[in-house]
């Protein structure tokens, strides 16, 4: 691990750029309103747990992912941005044992604080990140596969939470995480249609690279129009969420023809993507302060 100041704060930089900040809160909101929205009291569980699955956890997730598709990265123009680092290979190293020293406190914290049931759906979550960029396993190259590994990421830190605060998993909350989880494999496969190029270059299989761009980009509008179909059968005020997914499918629809050759230029609409996921949280965070009172 670096030791000069310089080198060291470099290596800070890249460590912080490969976690992607933009979308720390998109996996420690899930896991903070579930265990709050359960327990109704913010303690040191919530405190812990909410600020690992928002730094350490982005930091495993991206952090292993830029430093074994390296070689793929290098050919993708959105690397290098807020899409994704570019970091030199001799950070590689010291960067998976900065991921291993950062989540480890973090995992064991929450491994006491909870039971076997909560082990069991925090290992899954450990484990997703891990194998969807780790040699051997790869999960990101086996195609549907991947999306599927992609929506854990998101998804799981909102079981962690139901789980630690020991939450009754009745129908509603089944409801919520089947539409949670299909909003996740949309998002994940639209993202992979503006990498059709260079994964083919790169060898690597995706279920964008398998199916083609335009196949993808109609099953991820398929996957979110179900997801808001499924948060109609939620109880009130949880079918208002159903329109969360309206944007999404408005951003996607313009490339429901688009050819694997003009699969880069959905980037434009990928951009917009991490943008409409705040104003998605802003209308989500109306609609549990809405049932916080309800309920």
């Amino acid at each position: 691990m670096p030791t000069e100041t310089v080198r060291g704060r470099e290596f800070l930089r890249g460590a912080i750029a490969a976690s992607r900040p933009v979308s720390w809160i998109n996996t420690a909101y899930p896991f903070a309103a579930a265990y709050v929205l359960t327990t109704r009291e913010v303690d040191w569980v919530f405190v812990v747990g909410t600020l690992f699955f928002l730094v350490p956890y982005n930091l495993a997730m991206y952090g292993i992912n830029d430093v074994f598709d390296y070689e793929s990265d290098l050919r993708n123009p959105r690397k290098g941005s807020i899409e994704g680092a570019l970091l030199p290979p001799a950070m590689h190293r010291p960067l998976l044992w900065f991921v291993a020293v950062v989540n480890a406190p973090f995992v064991v914290a929450l491994l006491l604080a909870g039971d076997t049931v909560s082990a069991i759906a925090l290992a899954v979550s450990v484990f997703a990140v891990i194998a969807y960029s780790a040699p051997g396993l790869r999960f990101k190259e086996r195609p549907f596969l991947d999306s599927a590994t992609s929506a854990t990421h998101f998804v799981s830190p909102a079981v962690v939470g139901f789980t630690l605060a020991d939450a009754d998993f009745t129908r509603t909350i089944w409801l919520i995480l089947a539409a949670f989880f299909l909003w996740a494999m949309a998002a994940h496969a639209f993202g992979a249609v503006q990498d059709v190029g260079p994964d083919r270059e790169a060898g690597i299989g995706s279920i964008a690279t398998v199916i083609g761009a335009r196949a993808t980009v109609r099953l991820a509008i398929a996957m979110w129009a179900a997801s808001g179909l499924i948060m109609l059968a939620v109880p009130w005020p949880g079918p208002l969420a159903a329109i969360v997914v309206i944007p999404y499918i408005v951003n996607c629809v313009p490339w429901w023809n688009v050819t694997d050759e003009a699969a880069a230029a959905t980037n434009v609409s990928w951009r917009r993507f991490i943008a409409l996921n705040y104003g998605a949280g802003f209308i989500v965070t109306l609609l549990l302060i809405g049932a916080w009172g309800a309920y």
